[in-house]
């Protein structure tokens, strides 16, 4: 097993691709930790998982993060999956609801990267981008600046950080929780209408995204990417 008595921590791992992110990381034999802002989400995902630690963790505060990351000793490999899809027109919206994105998704991953690389010697860093950093849709600039940012962010690390190898995912449409609460009564009708335009004629599952995360994890030679999990939704 590749991950055998390796450290795995998933910040975001209580649902969806996290979760799932935790399913795979254990078949191959890695010791998993996951983390939420919800305990009882938490207690049921390792309920569901077995033989995992759980730890709450707000990704926007440094504190929460440097806690968590107190606890080892050691990390072979950290995925920062933990945000939001909240946002609005840059005119119109509360600023609060604005920085959440940029608060969880790039100075979330700094926290991150800031408290688990010095208890890496090597291993992987995998960040979250996603679909709006290279397809435009009108209400979501700020998470586009905030994707955007993280790719960038990812390039950089792989240098900064090296030996640690640092990528990056962007899903596109996955069905997961948070995409299933972001749309709410809507989601079967914007599922289909999205799945029409894309090549694949569906959207990706979470399973997918996280063994898209789990190839990323295990392939020493691949450092500063970012790999797009969208059915070509970039293209069309």
């Amino acid at each position: 097993m590749q991950l055998e008595n390796q450290n795995v921590v998933i910040i975001g791992g209580s649902s969806g691709i996290g979760f799932e992110t935790a399913q795979w990381a254990k078949k191959q034999g890695a010791i998993v930790t996951i983390t939420g802002r919800n305990l009882i989400k938490l207690e049921q995902a390792a309920k569901e998982l077995g033989n995992v630690t759980i730890a709450i963790v707000d990704i926007a505060q440094e504190s929460s993060v440097q806690q968590l990351m107190e606890a080892f000793d050691h990390v072979d490999h950290l995925v920062v999956l933990g945000a939001s899809l909240a946002s609005g027109t840059v005119v119109g919206t509360p600023l609060e609801q604005l920085a959440r994105p940029i608060d969880e998704r790039i100075w979330g991953a700094v926290y991150a990267v800031r408290h688990a690389a010095p208890k890496m010697s090597g291993g992987s860093i995998t960040l979250m981008s996603g679909l709006f950093s290279s397809r435009p849709i009108a209400g979501m600039s700020i998470v586009a600046a905030a994707v955007g940012g993280i790719e960038a962010m990812t390039r950089s690390l792989a240098l900064e950080l090296a030996p640690i190898r640092v990528n990056a995912i962007a899903p596109g449409y996955i069905d997961t929780p948070l995409l299933q609460a972001a749309f709410a009564d809507q989601y079967e009708g914007v599922v289909k209408a999205q799945a029409a335009t894309l090549p694949t004629q569906r959207i990706g599952t979470a399973s997918e995204a996280a063994q898209s995360i789990l190839f990323l994890m295990t392939s020493g030679f691949i450092t500063g990417e970012v790999l797009h999990l969208d059915g070509g939704g970039r293209y069309v």
